[in-house]
């Protein structure tokens, strides 16, 4: 007995000491071992699916009806609830209109432009039921760059929902209907009789399946869906393999989420947040989610309490908008547990969790064209995701520090770098789809090795001493006025034209400006200026209720806390920020509009150092810099 306690004692003793070792000299290994595992997990899941012939989301959904999930609610939408079943048959009801009167073969693509709303997600899965490739329409373009997505995609048809009928115009039918673009209203009434309505056949015929053998899918690589951005040129985003739509639909599984969770979904499905994380999540997940029309901070803890939710989806500055609602004494009484995005700033972050309670936000990278994602399952403040050691003992790691090599090929901690992955049959670039010119540009060859390729994300990341990732800029959001990648086998030069020489992130000045108290909101963006070769700093600022601007605590601010060649040489003062459907900052249209006074009809102010202030930019000032008279 007593050599079994000395044995015993040696033993836990020994579990103590590793303890505190792994504690002092690896604080994140459990955390790095549960990620681990749980990755692998979820590439074993994939392959098991393949095996045992699940090759789509559609697929997966199918399974997902078939095993229990019959009766689960699937959707909540405006308080009625759809069960997993219901939205089969109606699918079903999709996919029978559709082989009757559509006159669409396996691997033809349909554009689906529509809101929020059930009908998204019957009509998808029910085109996807007859193997069609969707092209997902982003709701806030307009005929001219939706006609361009349409032919980018060659899609045979046109979904177009009752809400965004008034976006269309009678020319732009038209123009589809001229090109052999068949058009199909979710409406009662049709403006041509050349134009298809669903809803009166969708009553006539039966819910029953269509022929399995339709949506067969015989290799996992081929084309889902088409993505395009939420810009307003309306330019193709990405090619969505099959694959990758399995892939995307293990992430909420990978943060602990389990079939009891109910998702909140207030982005628009045609965003690859909330079709695949979001949708496709639930379906692996057998989960429920509460659908948004749209997105209101206003309603948005309401309805979370009115629901049981316990984890949302967030892009960009939609928890800022949350932050900035009145504090009230119920904003810690929820159920959330796990939110899930990208683009919160480190800031936001804090002041959210400080507010809405122990919220574990999982902040992720990705890319839509690319195959590499990073995922911050650490939880820690402002990082995108973690190099870890078991990511380390995978080679992943060789990876990340090839990714961030530009020269020399150790590249320094702390430093910002040009994100490029390397292009395999593992983490292969589909391009974008119909523009071979758009999609060559974004590969490099002979990086590192002859015979190399690279995909350019435009993405500046940095990386701690610890392993954990930041993003620092798009190379098109920096002030700099244009970039040029020479490359040479063996090494990666980037080579820049920046303001002062330095290379400025504009999150970072953002930031800065963020602490100034009368800030509300800001939108750091760069202007050209005639004569000067790269971009200055502007600044678009939103003041707090009640607040007047104060030009002189403005300049003292960023003196204090910013490089010369970082501070915003102008100010625009806006009643509102300008955003994307995504919740991003526009820069485009503001980056266009430059800082003439006769154009902007809002207040701008110009940094003169001899005030020491922001001084109102009159008309005699700006003929001055842009003259040269006044040197910036």
């Amino acid at each position: 007995p007593s050599m079994l306690c000395m044995w015993l004692s040696t033993i836990a003793g020994g579990i103590v000491v590793l303890c505190v070792s792994l504690k002092i000299f690896l604080p994140y290994f459990w955390q790095d071992l549960i990620y681990f595992l749980r990755r692998k997990r979820s590439k074993a899941t994939v392959k098991k699916w393949t095996k045992n012939g699940i090759h789509s989301i559609i697929d997966l959904f199918m399974q997902t009806v078939e095993k229990k999930k019959t009766h689960k609610p699937f959707l909540i939408y405006e308080g009625t609830v759809y069960a997993y079943q219901d939205v089969d048959r109606s699918s079903n009801r999709v996919a029978q209109a559709f082989l009757h009167y559509g006159n669409l073969k396996k691997g033809d693509t349909v554009a689906l432009l529509r809101g929020n709303g059930p009908d998204f997600i019957h009509v998808w899965f029910g085109l996807a039921k007859l193997g069609t490739i969707m092209a997902f329409l982003n709701t806030s373009i307009h005929s001219r760059s939706l006609l361009l997505c349409i032919n980018t995609c060659a899609a045979k048809a046109l979904v177009i929902g009752e809400d965004c009928l008034k976006l269309i115009e009678k020319e732009f039918i038209l123009n589809l209907l001229e090109n052999n673009v068949a058009v199909w209203l979710m409406s009662t009434s049709s403006p041509s009789q050349h134009v298809q309505t669903l809803p009166d056949k969708l009553d006539k015929l039966p819910d029953n399946p269509v022929p399995s053998h339709l949506r067969a899918v015989t290799d996992t690589r081929n084309t889902a869906l088409y993505i395009f951005t939420s810009g307003s040129t309306g330019f193709p985003k990405a090619i969505i393999t099959h694959l990758r739509m399995l892939a995307a639909s293990l992430v909420f599984t990978q943060c602990g989420a389990i079939s009891q969770d109910i998702m909140y979904v207030t982005l628009p499905l045609y965003h690859i947040s909330a079709s695949l994380l979001g949708i496709s999540g639930c379906i692996h997940l057998g989960a429920t989610c509460v659908l948004k029309k749209k997105f209101s901070a206003r309603q948005f803890w309401n309805d979370c309490r009115k629901y049981n939710v316990t984890m949302f989806l967030y892009i960009a500055e939609l928890c800022h908008y949350l932050c900035n609602q009145p504090c009230k004494e119920e904003d810690r009484v929820h159920e959330v547990c796990i939110a899930l995005g990208n683009g919160i700033r480190p800031s936001v972050w804090k002041e959210f969790l400080m507010r809405f309670g122990p919220i574990k936000i999982f902040e992720f990278y990705g890319s839509t064209e690319g195959s590499l994602s990073f995922l911050n399952y650490s939880n820690k403040i402002g990082a995108v995701g973690r190099a870890g050691i078991f990511s380390k003992v995978r080679h992943i790691y060789a990876l990340t520090l090839y990714m961030f090599t530009c020269i020399p090929f150790s590249w320094p901690a702390g430093k910002p770098g040009l994100l490029v992955l390397q292009v395999t049959e593992d983490t292969p670039f589909s391009g974008y789809v119909g523009n071979k010119e758009a999609s060559e540009k974004k590969l490099l060859c002979n990086v590192f090795v002859e015979g190399d390729v690279y995909l350019d994300t435009g993405d500046l990341l940095e990386m701690d001493e610890d392993g954990f990732l930041y993003f620092t800029d798009r190379v098109g959001d920096t002030f700099r006025h244009s970039t040029k990648l020479r490359v040479n086998p063996g090494s990666l030069e980037e080579i820049t034209h920046m303001w002062k020489g330095e290379n400025v992130a504009t999150l970072e000045v953002a930031e800065i400006i963020g602490m100034v108290d009368f800030v509300q909101e800001v939108n750091v963006y760069g202007v050209s200026v005639k004569n000067y070769e790269g971009r200055t700093g502007m600044a678009a600022i939103v003041l707090k209720g009640y607040h007047t601007f104060n030009g002189e605590r403005l300049y003292k601010h960023v003196e204090d806390f910013l490089p010369s060649y970082a501070k915003p040489r102008f100010v625009r003062i806006m009643d509102a920020m300008q955003i994307t459907t995504t919740f991003k900052h526009q820069k485009t249209h503001l980056e266009n509009e430059g800082f003439n006074p006769e154009i902007i009809s809002e207040p701008l102010y110009f940094m003169y150092e001899p005030a020491c202030s922001y001084i109102p930019l009159t008309k005699e000032i700006y003929q001055k810099v842009v003259s040269g008279e006044i040197h910036l």
